[in-house]
C-alpha cells in the first residue's frame, strides 16, 4: 500500500508540473529554420530515451530515490511535450501549407500531415510509458518526415 501511494505521488507530481513550451512565434516574422526544428525534435527524442532508461534503472533500485525518479519523469514529459509543440505550433500551424487540387501536391501534403500526426501519437505514447520501442518508432518517423519535407537528401541546406 505504501509503495502504491509513493508511485501515485510520483505520477501526480510528474503530470502536475508539465509546463507549456513554445516552438516558434506565430506572427509572420519570416524567420524559419526548418532543419534546426527537425534537429531539435531528434534531440528531444534522445532526451526522452535517456529519461526512460534512467526511470527504469531507478525503479529497479533496492531503495528508490524518489526525488531523482520524479525529476527523470518530469524530464521525459517535458521533452515529449516539446516534440509535440514543435510538430503542432511550428510545422502543422506554420510550415505545412494546404495545397490546391493538384493530385501530386495534395498527396505530398497529406503524407507530411500523416507523418506529423504519427509523431504526435508516438510522443504521447512515450509520455505514457518507458517503452523504448516508441523511441525507435519516433526516429523512423522523423527520418521519413525529413525525406517528405526536404526531399530525397533528407536535409535542407540554407
Amino acid at each position: 500500500m505504501k509503495r502504491l501511494v509513493l508511485v501515485s505521488l510520483v505520477l501526480f507530481y510528474a503530470l502536475a508540473s508539465a509546463a507549456p513550451a513554445a516552438a516558434h512565434c506565430q506572427i509572420p516574422c519570416g524567420i524559419y529554420d526548418d532543419e534546426l526544428r527537425v534537429q531539435l525534435i531528434e534531440e528531444h527524442i534522445t532526451t526522452v530515451e535517456k529519461s526512460m532508461k534512467q526511470i527504469v534503472a531507478l525503479g529497479k533500485a533496492t531503495q528508490v530515490d524518489h526525488n531523482q525518479l520524479v525529476r527523470w519523469i518530469n524530464n521525459k514529459e517535458e521533452h515529449a511535450q516539446k516534440i509535440q509543440d514543435i510538430v503542432t505550433a511550428y510545422f502543422m500551424a506554420q510550415r505545412i501549407k494546404p495545397t490546391g487540387h493538384d493530385s501530386k501536391e495534395h498527396d505530398a501534403y497529406v503524407s507530411k500531415l500523416t507523418l506529423l500526426h504519427a509523431i504526435q501519437i508516438h510522443a504521447m505514447k512515450a509520455k505514457q510509458s518507458t517503452d523504448l520501442e516508441q523511441i525507435e518508432i519516433l526516429r523512423k518517423l522523423i527520418a521519413k518526415f525529413r525525406i517528405a519535407y526536404f526531399g530525397e537528401e533528407g536535409k535542407h541546406e540554407h
